[in-house]
């Protein structure tokens, strides 16, 4: 894989994080953008995830956006244990929607949510332990193509209805929101705006050197020849479900820290975010930007959600419509993304010379 789409990726996603930082602290940006790019950052990373597992593994994943949305909780549930008494209902020790639900007590699973460090492993633990047991009993059992796409749909469609409830202790419909601190500092600070913009771009770029370290070793090597031709590579010795079974869990862990930045910079987190229509946004954003690139996954979200962003304000009613065409568009003219146009392209191979005629 050619080391130079990645340096450049890096070079723009650092350089211009900076210069949004710097734009910001003199005034010329305004801290509304900072979050927004903030934003764009998160869904690249959730792209990144998905690339990996669709791009080299062949697993085509439509519920990706439950391991977004399942570290965005454990980021929320901290954000909440800060609010303290300056809730709604004033009580330190139970967040308001417990209050009004008339909840006695603190649920047990939300023990150790008032510690950042906690959240921040909840945030990575929890994806990828239920992407290790939704793949150990998926790769183990053969099930691919669309079957396990469907199943992985299933998988977000049932969390989603699961948070649907209030007495699962999430906050139900309305989800968690009104967050007032993160690690101390008052969340509306344009320093802290610009911190999490900044934080965004370092996973980000920490993520995309991590992918193409396993694409480009000899596990991504097996992990590719699993993806072109898995029953072959079985034949010759090698377990395919375990390089399945990790590259899965390591994708989740990837969403997962995707959904913990995510949170603090849209302030709120609640059960829409699990909807399967969310996983298959992602894999629009890798189809359009390049499958099996990486980088062309960071640009496709990037560039997609800035479209949606300006299609939602100025015509909100045309932005479904807009982001099927554009996906057919990508599918009939594009099929390798906006990446494969600066692919370097193979010549053609040399015609066989005609034979010579007998004497």
């Amino acid at each position: 894989m050619n080391k130079l789409p990645t340096i450049l990726c890096l070079i723009a996603i650092l350089g211009g994080t900076a210069l949004l930082a710097f734009g910001n602290t003199t005034g010329a940006v305004p801290t509304y953008a900072v979050s927004l790019v903030g934003k764009y950052l998160c869904y690249a990373i959730l792209a990144l995830a998905v690339d990996l597992v669709w791009g080299f593994a062949g697993i085509l994943s439509l519920g990706h956006a439950a391991f977004f949305a399942l570290g965005g909780y454990a980021m929320g549930m901290y954000l909440m244990r800060q609010i303290g008494t300056r809730g709604v209902y004033g009580n330190p020790l139970l967040p308001d929607f417990m209050v009004f639900l008339n909840w006695k007590e603190l649920p047990w699973y939300w023990t150790g949510f008032d510690n950042p460090m906690f959240a921040i492993l909840v945030a990575m633990a929890a994806p990828g332990l239920i992407a290790f047991i939704f793949g150990w009993f998926a790769f183990r059992s053969r099930v691919s193509g669309v079957y396990l796409s469907i199943i992985t749909q299933a998988l977000t469609y049932a969390l989603l209805l699961a948070f649907f409830r209030n007495d699962m202790g999430f906050g139900g419909n309305n989800g968690l929101t009104d967050f007032k601190d993160i690690f101390g500092f008052p969340l509306q600070s344009d320093a802290v705006r610009r911190a999490l913009l900044i934080a965004s771009a370092l996973f980000l770029a920490a993520c995309l050197l991590a992918a193409r370290t396993i694409v480009t070793s000899r596990f991504g090597k097996v992990l590719i020849a699993v993806r072109d031709t898995e029953s072959r590579t079985r034949f010759l010795g090698y377990r395919p479900e375990r390089y399945k079974l990790f590259v899965f869990v390591v994708s989740a862990v990837m969403a997962g820290i995707g959904g913990a930045l995510y949170v603090p910079q849209v302030g709120i987190i609640n059960p829409s975010e699990f909807a399967p229509a969310n996983s298959i946004e992602a894999v629009i954003w890798v189809a359009v930007g390049g499958r099996g690139t990486l980088v062309g996954a960071i640009l496709g979200a990037i560039l997609v959600n800035a479209g949606k962003t300006f299609f939602t304000g100025a015509l909100p009613e045309f932005w479904l419509f807009a982001l099927g065409a554009l996906f057919i568009l990508v599918t009939l003219l594009l099929p390798k993304g906006i990446l494969g146009l600066f692919a370097r392209r193979e010549p053609p191979p040399a015609a066989m010379p005609a034979p010579e005629p007998a004497e």
